[in-house]
């Protein structure tokens, strides 16, 4: 099996590259030299080509996508016209316009195109399940340190407009849960942000927004992007009780917080196997989170 690692553009790919080289031989390109590095470094063996063609050209079984969000679309398009699976690295839009750019790619193959927060994979989560119409509500926190983003590492995230910044980049973790759980009829109705701690972001550290399905749920996420630590808590207030479930690396975050189980469920689709998240539940939540991030910026 062959697997192209198509940019470097996060830290995902490095972890998704240490579980795919167990099973497949490694094809890597990105335009900056120092990742390029890191990658030879972690996988001498790895053939490392100059740009997507040329990644294409060596007829890879599967792609992994991971390329700042406003290249990701023509990218996806030109896998896709091969007939390829690909999972493509979050945040997979940001904009109105690159979420249409996007559909339009995907639009070709959708049953070939995975985009989701690892977490979604987590056994942990995996193992969470209830019934919607017990739900009155839902309430997640989602802690995951962006310090780095203040010291200038992939800047392209914390841009509001190109990324998302936090709110759209770990935001995609908070409601990727809730509409795993509760299902895609979702919106944003209400979102804010604001800088407590990293005073050089671009965008913030701290967010809050309000969520509605169509049955009437609501859902509450907080987002604390200045942490000590890292965990993700779901909470869904029924009736006559509370069911929770909380997410934390443990002794081994590759497992724990979802990494093996999604690369698992790419090497399916590798195999054969449709995505196993509809484009439906995809959209949905890019959805709300562009619509979030358009809030939360006042527009």
């Amino acid at each position: 099996m062959r697997i192209a690692i198509a940019g470097l553009a996060s830290s995902h790919p490095f972890t998704d590259a240490r579980i795919l080289a167990e099973h497949a031989e490694l094809v890597v390109y990105d335009d900056e030299p120092g990742r390029i590095a890191r990658f030879r470094d972690e996988h001498p063996d790895a053939a490392v080509v100059p740009d997507l063609a040329a990644a294409l050209d060596l007829r890879p079984d599967g792609v992994v996508l991971t390329v700042p969000t406003r290249r990701l679309a023509p990218a996806l398009d030109r896998v896709l016209a091969r007939d390829l699976p690909c999972f493509v690295n979050k945040p997979a839009a940001a904009t109105w316009e690159q979420l249409t750019a996007l559909e339009q790619a995907v639009a070709r193959s959708p049953e070939r195109v995975l985009s989701s927060s690892v977490l979604r994979f987590a056994p942990d989560f995996t193992k969470f399940q209830i019934d919607p119409a017990d739900v009155l509500s839902a309430r997640v926190t989602v802690r995951h340190d962006v310090r780095q983003w203040s010291n200038g590492h992939n800047p392209w995230q914390d841009d509001p407009a190109e990324g998302g910044g936090m709110l759209v980049t770990m935001g995609v973790h908070g409601i990727e849960l809730l509409v795993a759980l509760l299902g895609n009829a979702v919106e944003t109705v209400a979102a804010t942000a604001s800088v407590r701690r990293y005073t050089s972001l671009a965008s913030e550290d701290t967010a809050s927004l309000l969520l509605r399905w169509d049955s009437g749920i609501t859902g509450a996420v907080t987002f604390l992007g200045a942490t000590a630590s890292e965990s993700y808590e779901v909470v869904l207030h029924c009736v006559d009780r509370d069911e929770r479930v909380v997410l934390s690396a443990g002794t081994d975050p590759q497992t724990s917080l979802g990494y093996h189980g999604t690369l698992g469920a790419f090497l399916s689709m590798v195999d054969g196997a449709p995505s196993p998240v509809p484009w439906a539940e995809t959209r949905a939540v890019l959805s709300a989170l562009v619509r979030a991030r358009e809030v939360a910026d006042g527009r």
